[in-house]
């Protein structure tokens, strides 16, 4: 009976198969995939999909195959864009038609629950009013308005750097933390907060998820509905605990900002603005406002405290890079400091409105997004219409993946592209020279993150603060060696759609005594 069983299902899927391809056939009107490796019957490039540094591979294989690289996975093709040309053509001029994002039904509100996450909604009217508030409210204007916050935060930090030097990881991670959840919330957040739990657990689930052929459930939705027990679905525990924690992220900072509005304590913030533009609605149209306020904000949430888990935010790994950077190429702090000490009297720190003659620091500021992408291939888009590209079939649903990294990275558009060099951003007269492509590292087409002058902002006021103060050298053992350190990691060792920064030690230490008095006297204000 097994047997029979058995053959029955083959001779199904093998019908099944036969149909999808003939199907799929009249869908391209003879015009074929994008090229890419062999695929084989039923499992497609399955065991093509790489695990591990998924950038360094599919750039890689564009060197055969070309810019645009086809995969196909279970019956999911997967499109991989490996140049400027083909990101412009398909996300930037048909942004429209590229827009959707992939549908991943482990994400979904029965698995999971996380695709509320505003980088990984589908287009709707959820995603186009998210997007219209995220834009009115993070745009380069509305930036301005919260330099102040930014400049603040940032002079408490280098307090705390002052204080602790060998944890400026966590003063790196709480900075940002701190501004987005008092721009978000008007929230207080303090060190080992428990705000802080619930986003970084669900980064560590969901990150596991993401790439090609990592769920079953992905590929065959209907597996969703299969008990726990069986195998090759054991992530149902996984799901409940992020579940509970997606919950927790939607209500518990709302909670907080309602209580405060009820007792009048409320610090301004995008909840309160949001909520009170909500409470002039009525009836159903202000609870669906809300609950969409839940979503947006609580996606604000999971970028501020941990950026680099499940959206492309690169500020937090970036500002950890300048240490690395600082550390490895010391002519480059030498540099930046001759320019701060010209630019600026050593009586204050540096602002934002300094910019504009500190062209020097606001290169750094560009080469570290550059140099380390925390999200090197970002968000998959989905196209939500069949389309042909230079003769080529996309299909509608596509997983439409757009590899940064192997264009930031790319020896003919930036020379020796692993090295640290903001010289590439400075015109022969020193000037500021502008790179359009430096935004690759936030996205795309519609849906480059909203954030990405929010996050240009803090960048730049944390490397001129940091440099105008501290020296940072090669921390030394107990017997005055210095401590290796090694470059920055190009693969990942795990599967994950992240370069995370290698274990570094260093030296933090004021400049001066006028600048360490200037770093207590900032901080406490």
């Amino acid at each position: 009976m097994s047997l029979v069983i058995a053959i029955d299902c083959l001779a199904l899927s093998s019908f099944l198969y036969i149909l999808f391809a003939f199907r799929d056939h009249r869908r391209r009107r003879g015009s074929p995939y994008p090229p890419g490796p062999p695929s084989w019957p039923f499992i497609g490039n399955l065991l093509d999909i790489p695990k591990l540094s998924p950038w360094l591979a599919y750039a890689n294989i564009s060197k055969k195959y070309g810019d645009v690289v086809c995969f196909q996975v279970l019956g999911q093709v997967v499109i991989v864009l490996c140049s400027p040309t083909a990101i412009k053509d398909l996300l930037e001029k048909r942004g429209e038609l590229y827009a959707d994002r992939t549908p991943f039904p482990v994400f979904g509100p029965e698995i999971m629950d996380v695709d509320w996450m505003f980088p990984l909604a589908r287009m709707g009217e959820y995603w186009h009013e998210g997007r219209r508030l995220l834009d009115r409210s993070l745009r380069p204007g509305a930036t301005a308005l919260h330099r102040h916050l930014i400049e603040e935060k940032t002079h408490a930090f280098l307090g705390q750097l002052l204080a602790t030097p060998g944890a400026f990881r966590g003063h790196l991670s709480l900075l940002q933390g701190k501004i987005v959840m008092h721009l978000t919330y008007g929230y207080d957040l303090k060190e080992n907060d428990d705000m802080l739990a619930p986003p970084k657990r669900i980064g560590d689930i969901t990150k596991q998820f993401f790439l090609p052929g990592a769920a079953l459930v992905n590929h065959v939705p209907f597996l969703r509905h299969l008990p726990s027990w069986v195998p090759w679905f054991k992530y149902e525990p996984l799901a409940s605990e992020c579940r509970e924690l997606a919950r927790r992220m939607r209500n518990e900072p709302i909670d907080f900002v309602r209580n405060s509005m009820r007792k009048g304590t409320a610090v301004p913030s995008l909840a309160t603005e949001y909520l009170q533009e909500a409470d002039l609605l009525s009836g159903a149209d202000s609870q669906s406002r809300v609950q969409g306020i839940k979503d947006i904000l609580g996606s604000l949430y999971q970028a501020g405290s941990e950026p680099a888990r499940v959206l492309p935010i690169p500020t937090a790994v970036a500002m950890s890079s300048l240490f690395l950077a600082l550390i490895l190429y010391p002519e480059v702090q030498k540099r930046a400091q001759a320019e701060l000490d010209s630019v600026i009297s050593r009586d204050r720190l540096p602002t934002y409105d300094d910019k504009p003659r500190l062209p020097y620091i606001e290169a750094i500021s560009k080469e570290l997004t550059r140099w380390h992408m925390v999200t090197p291939m970002g968000i998959p888009h989905s196209p939500t219409d069949d389309d042909f590209y230079k003769g080529y079939f996309i299909p509608k649903g596509a997983v439409v993946i757009a590899d940064a990294w192997a264009i930031l990275h790319d020896p003919e558009l930036y020379p020796d592209p692993e090295a640290f060099n903001p010289v590439r951003f400075l015109n022969e007269d020193g000037t500021f020279r502008d790179d359009p492509m430096i935004s690759l590292a936030f996205g795309a087409g519609r849906r480059i993150c909203p954030g990405r002058h929010f996050a240009d902002t803090l960048l730049f006021v944390v490397t001129a603060s940091v440099l105008s103060v501290f020296n940072v050298t090669r921390a030394k053992d107990g017997n005055g060696n210095e401590i290796p350190v090694a470059p920055p990691l190009l693969e990942s060792v795990l599967p994950d759609i992240a370069i995370w920064l290698p274990e570094f030690e260093c030296s933090i230490t004021p400049r001066d005594k006028v600048a360490e008095d200037l770093i207590r006297a900032n901080a406490s204000v």
